[in-house]
């Protein structure tokens, strides 16, 4: 981990001490983000600026049009600017300064002013010119040195998370959405390449990898430097696509200063703008936003299921409206190489939700039944909380392939690792608590061994899955026609929509009927019932006779059973009950086993709706991921002489404490 970055965001961060008063603290960052990205930019493009300039002006005199190559070769790197200015003589002339900074920016290679214009940095130019910020700004810039060879990317990285959390503190934003713990980045890049390090050490081994919601590109860099750590002769092509247009630019224009191609680099909605729509790579990483609506992409999202299914990307279903991060692993899953390509492995982070969200018919449920019943889960890993800048709850990182190695094919491996961590001698944010380097490496090691151990578990992808069957009891009533329950009937609407005068003749009718008795048997009551209305020269719809069921019935376990017209008996709604039938077990058998002992006269509700949609079968399918249940560890309570015992010390405490306060 970078130690050495923090001197470096407080000189940035005592910048920005120098809007306050004329900008809110929320909006710190449109200055600050920029103006340190162009400041990086410019210690890049400095040492060769003037070579630049002269050639630039050579082909522009030859009248040479695709001068791009040419003055990328001169600058020595894949950015340049063709500007006579620098940071440190734009100050020269303080009263042309807004006017020399908004041509500096314009000089740039097209790729990389187009990345700048995300920021929409013209509009603060104006604006603290007007304050007469400007110059005090642009100065401070100025004494900073953010070339690569003083600020390697890895350290540069930092700086931009660094600030961006601060940002997002002060804005109440989530940082979350922006960028990842380095320490997990590096956890789950090792995850992602450990079963292929043979392969990637090859000679001029050349891998894809992306990121779908990539912010400001942390995990893409840190795959890199893991990679060339592995073998510096191999290459790794880095795509990305973030929403949010600040990060986007810092991400972008951090790959360009790493050689990278910007236009692997998409601003925009993944889910609706999908920069990558025919590409697929090895290898895919992602952290995406905890608990986020996707309501304003609803439309289109469900568009996509409903038309195309699973030639689309959200065949297996779409997660309730206000959580999309399993859109995402939709999403990545669509991006996976074909198996006879060579396949992919990808790791995205969840919190809990994912694991266990949403019954069997629920979407969450059908996505987790895709992904397990095509075989792809390979492990889902267990962080410790409080690991994250922006919450402390618990996450997990869930690894997918569809190249699994033989001897993980039908299983999953589970891996607690919520103990494994160290304490942060100061929280940042909600985080308190970092990976090390070693328990990185025995969590890795953990997921290349196959051999169950308090640590890991393995299990067959079945055990996650159920029939969900509906069990139903026998509806018992017993009638009383006492006058408490007679005036019951006017929170009846089929009653009450009979005229006053037939419902007082039925209310007259029903008094008829003995006061005192209880009535355990349904066809006698209503016998009953009816003579005594027929008296009365009432003739009365079924759905009055059900009022009267209701207002003067009441459940009774000791009552017969109510049976239909065939004999068959009704079900109770209220005693209506689920029960889950583990995948593989009949669920006849099972309800004869495990339910029919203890529920008498119970039965399978074998309705239609009650099948499932895909097989057929009795018992809708559900998947779920009890993650906590696999590490469970019985501790049994203390015995009684021992909490006896601590209750007699602490009464003689406080007998000790009174006598003290006595004197």
């Amino acid at each position: 981990m970078v130690d050495n970055f923090s001197e470096k965001v407080d000189f940035i961060w005592s910048v920005a001490d120098l809007l306050r008063g004329d900008y809110k603290q929320s909006e710190y960052q449109k200055v600050i983000l920029p103006l340190t990205v162009l400041r990086r930019l410019d210690c890049v493009t400095e040492p060769t600026k003037e070579a630049v300039i002269q050639e630039a002006a050579d082909l522009d005199e030859r009248g040479i049009e695709n001068v791009g190559p040419v003055l990328e070769n001169v600058s020595g790197a894949p950015v340049y600017n063709t500007s006579e200015h620098t940071f440190d003589t734009l100050t020269n002339a303080p009263e042309n300064l807004a006017e020399n900074l908004q041509h500096y920016v314009r000089q740039f290679d097209p790729e990389t002013e187009e990345i700048i214009e995300k920021f929409e940095f013209d509009h603060q130019i104006e604006r603290l010119d007007e304050a007469d910020l400007l110059y005090k700004v642009v100065t401070s810039f100025a004494e900073i040195d953010l070339h690569p060879e003083r600020v390697p990317n890895e350290e540069m990285g930092y700086i931009y998370e660094e600030l961006i959390r601060k940002f997002s503190e002060l804005s109440n934003e989530t940082a979350g959405e922006h960028f990842t713990p380095r320490e997990v980045i590096e956890l789950m890049v090792n995850l992602l390449f450990t079963e292929d390090d043979n392969a990637l050490r090859q000679p001029g081994a050349v891998r894809t990898l992306y990121d779908p919601a990539c912010g400001t590109g942390g995990m893409l860099s840190v795959a890199e430097e893991h990679l060339n750590a592995l073998n510096d002769q191999a290459h790794l092509e880095l795509f990305g696509q973030e929403l949010n247009p600040e990060s986007y630019a810092v991400c972008n224009s951090d790959m360009i200063i790493r050689g990278h191609d910007p236009d692997h680099i998409v601003h925009g909605n993944s889910f609706t703008e999908d920069g990558f729509r025919s590409d697929t790579f090895d290898y895919l990483l992602s952290n995406p936003p905890f608990g986020v609506s996707w309501k304003k992409v609803k439309e289109q999202v469900e568009r996509e299921h409903d038309e195309q299914g699973f030639d689309g990307r959200f065949g297996a279903g779409t997660p309730r409206i206000n959580d999309g991060s399993m859109l995402f692993l939709q999403h990545m899953v669509s991006k996976m190489k074909p198996e006879s390509k060579g396949g992919s492995r990808l790791a995205i982070v969840f919190n809990g939700s994912p694991l266990f969200n949403g019954g069997p018919n629920s979407g969450e449920s059908a996505i987790r039944r895709w992904i397990i019943e095509n075989d792809w889960l390979e492990a889902i890993i267990g962080l410790p909380e409080n690991l994250f800048y922006n919450t402390g709850i618990r996450t997990y990182i869930w690894v997918l392939s569809n190249r699994k190695p033989t001897e993980r094919e039908g299983k999953v491996q589970l891996i607690d690792a919520r103990e494994l961590y160290d304490e942060m001698d100061e929280s940042l944010g909600d985080k308190r608590h970092y990976l090390t380097g070693d328990q990185i490496d025995e969590i890795a090691s953990l997921f290349g061994d196959l051999e169950a151990n308090g640590r890991s578990k393995i299990v067959d992808n079945a055990e996650f899955g159920y029939r969900r069957i509906v069990i139903d009891q026998p509806l018992r009533l017993s009638f009383r026609a006492s006058a408490e329950r007679i005036d019951s009937l006017h929170d009846e609407r089929a009653f009450t929509n009979r005229d006053e005068e037939t419902q007082e003749r039925v209310k007259e009718a029903l008094s008829g009927l003995d006061s005192e008795k209880t009535w355990m048997d349904r066809e006698e009551f209503l016998d009953e019932a009816e003579l005594q209305l027929n008296m009365a020269g009432l003739d009365l719809r079924n759905s009055v006779y059900n009022a009267i069921e209701r207002a003067l019935g009441e459940q009774n376990p000791e009552a017969e059973i109510c049976r239909k017209s065939n004999g068959d008996p009704e079900h109770d709604t209220d005693r209506r009950e689920k029960e889950r039938v583990p995948l593989g077990t009949d669920p006849r058998e099972y309800f004869e086993r495990e339910v029919a002992p203890y529920l008498e006269n119970a039965w399978i509700n074998e309705s239609s709706k009650y099948h499932d949609d895909q097989d057929g079968e009795l018992g809708t399918v559900g998947y779920e991921i009890n993650f906590n249940r696999y590490f469970y560890e019985y501790e049994p309570p203390r015995s009684l002489e021992e909490i006896d015992a601590d209750i007699r010390e602490l009464e003689g405490e406080i007998s000790e404490m009174l006598q003290q306060v006595a004197k």
